[in-house]
Protein backbone atom coordinates (compact mmCIF):
# COMPACT_ATOMS: atom_id res chain seq x y z
CA UNK A 1 0.00 0.00 0.00
CA UNK A 2 1.80 3.73 -1.23
CA UNK A 3 1.62 6.10 1.80
CA UNK A 4 -0.16 8.99 2.62
CA UNK A 5 -0.18 11.71 4.74
CA UNK A 6 -3.85 13.15 4.55
CA UNK A 7 -4.43 12.64 8.13
CA UNK A 8 -6.79 13.68 10.27
CA UNK A 9 -7.03 11.97 13.16
CA UNK A 10 -3.17 13.46 14.05
CA UNK A 11 -1.95 16.46 15.41
CA UNK A 12 -1.70 19.34 12.80
CA UNK A 13 2.20 20.54 12.30
CA UNK A 14 3.60 22.92 10.03
CA UNK A 15 5.07 21.07 7.15
CA UNK A 16 7.76 22.08 4.38
CA UNK A 17 7.72 20.93 0.68
CA UNK A 18 10.65 18.51 0.19
CA UNK A 19 12.27 19.50 -2.67
CA UNK A 20 10.16 19.42 -6.06
CA UNK A 21 8.98 16.53 -5.07
CA UNK A 22 5.01 16.48 -4.11
CA UNK A 23 5.81 15.29 -0.35
CA UNK A 24 4.81 17.96 2.18
CA UNK A 25 6.65 16.60 5.33
CA UNK A 26 7.13 17.80 8.87
CA UNK A 27 10.20 19.42 9.63
CA UNK A 28 11.20 16.78 12.03
CA UNK A 29 10.65 12.73 11.31
CA UNK A 30 11.44 9.33 13.27
CA UNK A 31 14.40 8.38 12.77
CA UNK A 32 14.55 4.05 12.92
CA UNK A 33 18.22 3.64 12.64
CA UNK A 34 18.55 2.69 16.43
CA UNK A 35 15.09 0.28 16.76
CA UNK A 36 17.49 -1.92 14.64
CA UNK A 37 18.46 -3.70 17.45
CA UNK A 38 21.57 -5.14 18.48
CA UNK A 39 24.05 -7.78 16.76
CA UNK A 40 25.40 -5.62 13.70
CA UNK A 41 28.14 -3.10 13.21
CA UNK A 42 26.51 0.09 13.69
CA UNK A 43 23.90 -0.92 16.83
CA UNK A 44 22.73 1.52 19.63
CA UNK A 45 22.33 -2.09 21.70
CA UNK A 46 19.31 -4.51 22.60
CA UNK A 47 16.02 -3.05 22.00
CA UNK A 48 12.64 -3.94 22.29
CA UNK A 49 10.34 -4.33 19.43
CA UNK A 50 7.10 -3.34 21.49
CA UNK A 51 8.59 -0.37 22.45
CA UNK A 52 9.83 0.52 18.85
CA UNK A 53 6.12 0.20 17.72
CA UNK A 54 5.08 2.12 20.22
CA UNK A 55 7.48 4.84 19.85
CA UNK A 56 6.50 5.06 16.02
CA UNK A 57 3.12 5.41 16.53
CA UNK A 58 3.10 7.76 19.56
CA UNK A 59 4.72 10.00 16.84
CA UNK A 60 2.38 9.03 14.30
CA UNK A 61 -0.28 10.55 16.81
CA UNK A 62 1.69 13.57 17.48
CA UNK A 63 1.84 14.71 14.00
CA UNK A 64 4.77 13.54 12.46
CA UNK A 65 4.17 12.04 9.21
CA UNK A 66 7.38 10.61 7.84
CA UNK A 67 9.91 7.65 8.59
CA UNK A 68 13.63 7.23 7.81
CA UNK A 69 15.25 3.70 7.73
CA UNK A 70 17.19 2.02 5.82
CA UNK A 71 17.78 -1.95 4.92
CA UNK A 72 21.25 -1.88 7.06
CA UNK A 73 19.16 -1.18 10.13
CA UNK A 74 19.94 -4.08 11.89
CA UNK A 75 20.41 -6.15 9.13
CA UNK A 76 16.49 -5.65 7.30
CA UNK A 77 14.86 -5.58 11.06
CA UNK A 78 14.24 -1.74 11.35
CA UNK A 79 12.26 -2.56 8.25
CA UNK A 80 10.51 -4.98 9.56
CA UNK A 81 10.03 -2.79 12.53
CA UNK A 82 8.19 -0.19 10.76
CA UNK A 83 5.98 -2.33 9.05
CA UNK A 84 4.70 -3.62 12.42
CA UNK A 85 3.74 -0.15 13.37
CA UNK A 86 2.31 0.78 9.99
CA UNK A 87 0.03 -2.43 10.43
CA UNK A 88 -3.85 -1.77 11.31
CA UNK A 89 -2.84 2.46 10.97
CA UNK A 90 -6.13 3.73 8.41
CA UNK A 91 -4.62 4.29 4.61
CA UNK A 92 -5.37 7.84 5.74
CA UNK A 93 -2.81 8.31 8.67
CA UNK A 94 0.04 6.30 7.24
CA UNK A 95 3.15 8.02 7.41
CA UNK A 96 5.66 8.64 4.18
CA UNK A 97 8.14 6.20 4.69
CA UNK A 98 11.76 6.83 3.99
CA UNK A 99 14.43 4.26 3.34
CA UNK A 100 17.78 3.42 1.50
CA UNK A 101 19.80 1.45 -0.21
CA UNK A 102 23.64 0.37 -1.43
CA UNK A 103 24.80 -1.41 1.68
CA UNK A 104 25.02 -4.68 1.39
CA UNK A 105 25.69 -7.51 4.66
CA UNK A 106 26.87 -10.88 5.16
CA UNK A 107 24.51 -12.75 7.09
CA UNK A 108 27.42 -15.25 7.95
CA UNK A 109 28.94 -12.37 9.38
CA UNK A 110 26.24 -9.76 10.54
CA UNK A 111 29.14 -7.89 12.64
CA UNK A 112 31.31 -7.43 9.67
CA UNK A 113 31.23 -3.54 8.18
CA UNK A 114 28.85 -4.02 5.18
CA UNK A 115 29.82 -3.54 1.58
CA UNK A 116 28.79 -0.44 -0.66
CA UNK A 117 27.85 -1.56 -3.39
CA UNK A 118 26.00 0.22 -6.58
CA UNK A 119 25.54 -2.51 -9.48
CA UNK A 120 22.10 -2.55 -10.83
CA UNK A 121 21.17 -6.06 -10.06
CA UNK A 122 22.00 -5.55 -6.52
CA UNK A 123 19.87 -2.10 -5.65
CA UNK A 124 17.10 -4.11 -7.47
CA UNK A 125 17.46 -6.61 -5.00
CA UNK A 126 17.49 -4.33 -2.31
CA UNK A 127 14.61 -2.32 -3.23
CA UNK A 128 12.52 -5.52 -3.91
CA UNK A 129 13.67 -6.67 -0.53
CA UNK A 130 12.46 -3.79 1.52
CA UNK A 131 9.12 -3.20 -0.55
CA UNK A 132 8.45 -6.74 0.99
CA UNK A 133 9.82 -5.68 4.41
CA UNK A 134 8.45 -2.86 4.79
CA UNK A 135 5.10 -4.31 3.50
CA UNK A 136 4.80 -1.17 0.65
CA UNK A 137 3.85 -1.05 -2.91
CA UNK A 138 5.93 1.66 -3.61
CA UNK A 139 8.58 3.75 -0.99
CA UNK A 140 8.39 7.18 -0.81
CA UNK A 141 12.00 8.18 -0.68
CA UNK A 142 14.70 5.72 -2.01
CA UNK A 143 18.08 7.14 -1.38
CA UNK A 144 21.87 5.55 -2.07
CA UNK A 145 23.05 5.42 1.46
CA UNK A 146 26.87 6.15 0.95
CA UNK A 147 28.86 6.05 -2.50
CA UNK A 148 29.33 3.07 -4.13
CA UNK A 149 33.11 0.89 -4.07
CA UNK A 150 32.14 -0.75 -6.89
CA UNK A 151 30.62 1.32 -9.54
CA UNK A 152 30.70 5.12 -10.61
CA UNK A 153 28.02 7.21 -9.61
CA UNK A 154 26.54 7.84 -12.73
CA UNK A 155 25.67 4.40 -12.76
CA UNK A 156 23.99 3.71 -9.37
CA UNK A 157 22.04 7.14 -9.67
CA UNK A 158 20.72 5.87 -13.25
CA UNK A 159 19.54 3.35 -11.59
CA UNK A 160 17.89 4.85 -9.02
CA UNK A 161 15.94 6.73 -11.67
CA UNK A 162 15.11 4.08 -13.66
CA UNK A 163 13.11 3.11 -10.42
CA UNK A 164 11.78 6.21 -10.09
CA UNK A 165 10.55 5.81 -13.71
CA UNK A 166 9.07 2.39 -13.28
CA UNK A 167 6.91 3.75 -9.78
CA UNK A 168 8.68 1.36 -7.67
CA UNK A 169 9.62 4.50 -5.32
CA UNK A 170 8.30 7.88 -5.48
CA UNK A 171 10.89 9.96 -5.60
CA UNK A 172 15.18 9.51 -5.48
CA UNK A 173 17.70 10.75 -3.44
CA UNK A 174 21.47 10.37 -2.61
CA UNK A 175 23.18 10.08 1.15
CA UNK A 176 26.31 10.96 2.29
CA UNK A 177 27.73 12.56 -0.92
CA UNK A 178 29.48 15.69 -1.74
CA UNK A 179 28.47 18.70 -3.81
CA UNK A 180 30.76 17.80 -6.36
CA UNK A 181 29.03 14.01 -6.36
CA UNK A 182 25.77 15.69 -6.57
CA UNK A 183 26.70 18.01 -9.47
CA UNK A 184 27.53 14.63 -11.28
CA UNK A 185 23.87 13.07 -10.36
CA UNK A 186 22.09 16.12 -11.19
CA UNK A 187 23.35 16.38 -14.52
CA UNK A 188 21.63 12.57 -15.18
CA UNK A 189 18.06 13.68 -13.41
CA UNK A 190 17.07 15.62 -10.68
CA UNK A 191 18.34 14.69 -7.30
CA UNK A 192 14.96 14.86 -5.14
CA UNK A 193 16.77 14.97 -1.87
CA UNK A 194 20.38 14.79 -0.01
CA UNK A 195 20.51 13.23 3.53
CA UNK A 196 23.56 14.67 5.53
CA UNK A 197 24.68 14.41 9.11
CA UNK A 198 24.07 18.10 10.56
CA UNK A 199 24.19 19.57 13.89
CA UNK A 200 25.83 21.94 15.85
CA UNK A 201 29.03 19.69 16.30
CA UNK A 202 29.12 18.37 12.88
CA UNK A 203 28.91 21.06 10.52
CA UNK A 204 30.49 20.84 7.51
CA UNK A 205 27.71 20.46 5.15
CA UNK A 206 26.83 24.29 6.02
CA UNK A 207 29.79 25.39 3.65
CA UNK A 208 29.13 23.31 0.34
CA UNK A 209 26.49 20.91 0.27
CA UNK A 210 23.82 22.67 2.31
CA UNK A 211 23.91 26.00 -0.48
CA UNK A 212 23.82 23.49 -3.59
CA UNK A 213 20.40 21.84 -2.92
CA UNK A 214 19.04 25.30 -1.35
CA UNK A 215 20.31 26.63 -5.29
CA UNK A 216 18.89 23.36 -7.25
CA UNK A 217 15.56 22.96 -5.24
CA UNK A 218 16.92 19.65 -3.70
CA UNK A 219 15.02 18.27 -0.51
CA UNK A 220 17.61 18.42 2.89
CA UNK A 221 16.58 15.74 5.38
CA UNK A 222 19.58 16.49 8.20
CA UNK A 223 20.60 13.27 10.32
CA UNK A 224 21.70 12.93 14.03
CA UNK A 225 20.62 16.64 15.07
CA UNK A 226 21.39 15.97 18.43
CA UNK A 227 25.00 14.18 17.42
CA UNK A 228 23.63 10.52 18.82
CA UNK A 229 22.39 12.27 21.66
CA UNK A 230 25.33 14.54 22.62
CA UNK A 231 23.01 17.53 22.59
CA UNK A 232 19.99 16.01 24.14
CA UNK A 233 20.48 17.62 27.49
CA UNK A 234 21.07 14.78 29.39
CA UNK A 235 24.34 12.78 28.31
CA UNK A 236 27.03 12.93 30.73
CA UNK A 237 30.68 11.42 31.20
CA UNK A 238 29.21 8.58 33.10
CA UNK A 239 27.20 7.54 30.74
CA UNK A 240 29.31 7.73 27.96
CA UNK A 241 31.59 5.73 30.01
CA UNK A 242 28.72 3.58 30.73
CA UNK A 243 28.19 2.81 26.54
CA UNK A 244 28.04 -0.54 26.23
CA UNK A 245 30.15 -2.83 23.59
CA UNK A 246 27.22 -3.39 21.37
CA UNK A 247 26.54 0.57 21.00
CA UNK A 248 28.60 2.07 18.56
CA UNK A 249 29.01 4.85 20.52
CA UNK A 250 31.01 3.65 23.15
CA UNK A 251 34.03 3.68 19.73
CA UNK A 252 33.31 7.06 18.69
CA UNK A 253 36.03 9.67 19.42
CA UNK A 254 32.86 12.59 19.92
CA UNK A 255 32.17 10.65 23.19
CA UNK A 256 35.64 10.49 24.50
CA UNK A 257 38.17 12.76 26.05
CA UNK A 258 38.47 15.92 25.09
CA UNK A 259 35.93 16.18 22.39
CA UNK A 260 33.63 14.82 24.97
CA UNK A 261 34.27 17.33 27.09
CA UNK A 262 33.32 20.39 24.50
CA UNK A 263 30.88 18.61 23.31
CA UNK A 264 28.79 18.56 26.98
CA UNK A 265 29.93 22.48 27.39
CA UNK A 266 28.40 23.13 23.93
CA UNK A 267 25.17 21.11 25.31
CA UNK A 268 25.09 23.17 28.74
CA UNK A 269 25.32 26.64 26.46
CA UNK A 270 22.12 25.64 24.92
CA UNK A 271 20.21 25.26 28.79
CA UNK A 272 19.26 29.46 28.47
CA UNK A 273 18.05 29.38 25.05
CA UNK A 274 15.90 26.35 25.85
CA UNK A 275 14.53 28.09 29.21
CA UNK A 276 13.47 31.20 26.98
CA UNK A 277 11.42 29.31 25.02
CA UNK A 278 10.35 26.94 27.58
CA UNK A 279 11.31 24.01 25.60
CA UNK A 280 14.50 21.07 25.81
CA UNK A 281 17.86 21.27 25.17
CA UNK A 282 17.37 18.63 22.48
CA UNK A 283 14.27 20.85 20.53
CA UNK A 284 16.78 23.90 20.33
CA UNK A 285 19.93 21.65 19.14
CA UNK A 286 17.33 20.59 16.27
CA UNK A 287 15.32 23.25 15.86
CA UNK A 288 18.95 25.07 15.09
CA UNK A 289 19.78 23.20 11.91
CA UNK A 290 16.57 23.87 10.58
CA UNK A 291 17.28 27.40 10.56
CA UNK A 292 19.44 26.65 7.97
CA UNK A 293 18.82 27.72 4.67
CA UNK A 294 18.13 24.28 2.46
CA UNK A 295 17.25 21.98 5.09
CA UNK A 296 13.97 20.95 4.57
CA UNK A 297 13.53 18.70 7.77
CA UNK A 298 15.54 16.74 10.50
CA UNK A 299 15.86 13.10 11.43
CA UNK A 300 15.27 12.45 15.19
CA UNK A 301 15.46 8.83 16.83
CA UNK A 302 13.61 7.71 19.38
CA UNK A 303 13.56 4.20 21.36
CA UNK A 304 10.08 4.73 23.21
CA UNK A 305 7.02 7.53 23.17
CA UNK A 306 9.02 9.65 26.29
CA UNK A 307 12.10 9.78 23.89
CA UNK A 308 10.07 11.14 20.82
CA UNK A 309 7.94 13.74 23.35
CA UNK A 310 11.10 14.94 24.41
CA UNK A 311 12.06 16.30 21.18
CA UNK A 312 8.69 17.19 19.22
CA UNK A 313 8.80 20.91 20.24
CA UNK A 314 11.62 21.17 17.38
CA UNK A 315 8.54 20.83 14.66
CA UNK A 316 7.06 24.18 15.95
CA UNK A 317 10.08 25.82 17.49
CA UNK A 318 11.44 28.89 15.65
CA UNK A 319 14.86 30.10 16.39
CA UNK A 320 15.55 34.20 16.51
CA UNK A 321 18.46 35.91 15.91
CA UNK A 322 19.74 36.21 19.13
CA UNK A 323 19.10 32.57 19.87
CA UNK A 324 21.40 31.77 16.48
CA UNK A 325 24.24 34.52 17.90
CA UNK A 326 24.00 32.98 20.81
CA UNK A 327 25.16 29.28 19.53
CA UNK A 328 27.78 30.88 17.87
CA UNK A 329 29.58 32.55 20.63
CA UNK A 330 29.48 28.89 22.22
CA UNK A 331 30.42 27.07 19.50
CA UNK A 332 33.46 29.15 19.22
CA UNK A 333 33.43 29.53 22.86
CA UNK A 334 33.65 25.36 23.29
CA UNK A 335 35.49 24.88 20.20
CA UNK A 336 32.94 21.92 19.63
CA UNK A 337 32.80 20.49 15.97
CA UNK A 338 33.92 22.06 13.07
CA UNK A 339 32.45 23.66 10.18
CA UNK A 340 30.41 27.19 9.58
CA UNK A 341 29.31 28.85 12.95
CA UNK A 342 26.09 30.66 11.91
CA UNK A 343 24.21 30.49 8.32
CA UNK A 344 25.07 34.66 8.47
CA UNK A 345 28.67 33.78 8.56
Amino acid sequence: MTTVNDSTAAIALPTRRLGRTDMAITRVGFGAWAIGGADWAFAWGSQDDRDSVAAIRHAVERGINWIDTAAIYGLGHSEEVVRQALVGLPTAERPYVFTKCGLVWDEANRVAAPSKAGAAASLRREVEASLKRLGVERIDLYQMHWPADDVPLEDYWRTLLDLKAEGKVRAVGLSNHSAQQLEAAERLGHVDTLQPPFSAIRRDVAAAELPWCHAHDTGVIVYSPMQAGLLSGRFSVERAQSLPKDDWRSRSAEFTGDKLARNLKLAEALKPVAERHSTSVAAVAVAWTLAWPGVTAAIVGARSPQQVDGWLDAATLELTAKDMAEVAAALKATGAGGGPLSPAA
